[in-house]
């Protein structure tokens, strides 16, 4: 996995996690804050009210690295579902913000089998409502081809916190 990327723009911003492998499309999309039903609209308030986590620096890793920061109780994920979740994405070498849902002010919505490797296995196992950081090693990520204009520097670790709104 890695290769080649597709890259889908959303309202201004660069969603990095639409992007996946040869064969991926744009399948990233904005998600309207309170959609989803009344059990969904309930998990994004708890996690809106956690607000945008804060990431900085963090050493480079040889493997994927996944830590809950909030266990959730929901669905949990299982390969090839797709999700809808805030998150915000760093390059751990110097903590620089890429990508943000919460900056966009909507959760996205996107399959685990268009995405980088480093989502499509680090969420598995997460249940809605919980908040997960990932620390993803480059060959798990872009390798040394990121997207253009992502500000992802080749063979860049990338560090994601990513709160699950729902399994869809």
């Amino acid at each position: 996995m890695g290769g080649l990327v597709v890259a889908a723009l959303l309202g201004g911003g660069f969603a990095v996690v639409g992007c996946g492998g040869e064969d991926a499309a744009k399948v990233t999309t904005t998600v309207s804050p309170g959609g989803g039903g009344e059990e969904g609209s309930s998990v994004l308030q708890e996690i809106e009210a956690r607000g945008k986590p804060q990431l900085g620096a963090t050493d480079e890793v040889q493997e994927l690295v996944v830590t809950d920061e909030v266990e959730g109780t929901g669905a949990e994920v299982q390969p090839g579902d797709t999700v809808t979740a805030h998150y915000v994405g760093v390059q751990a070498a110097d903590g620089v913000e890429f990508d943000s849902s919460w900056s966009r002010g909507s959760p996205t919505q996107f399959p685990l089998n268009g995405v980088i490797q480093g989502w499509s296995e680090g969420l598995v196992g997460m249940k809605e409502g919980g908040r997960r950081t990932l620390v993803i090693p480059a060959d798990m990520a872009y390798g040394s081809n990121p997207p253009p204009g992502s500000g992802i520097a080749p063979g860049a670790t990338l560090v994601f916190t990513v709160d699950l709104v729902s399994v869809d």
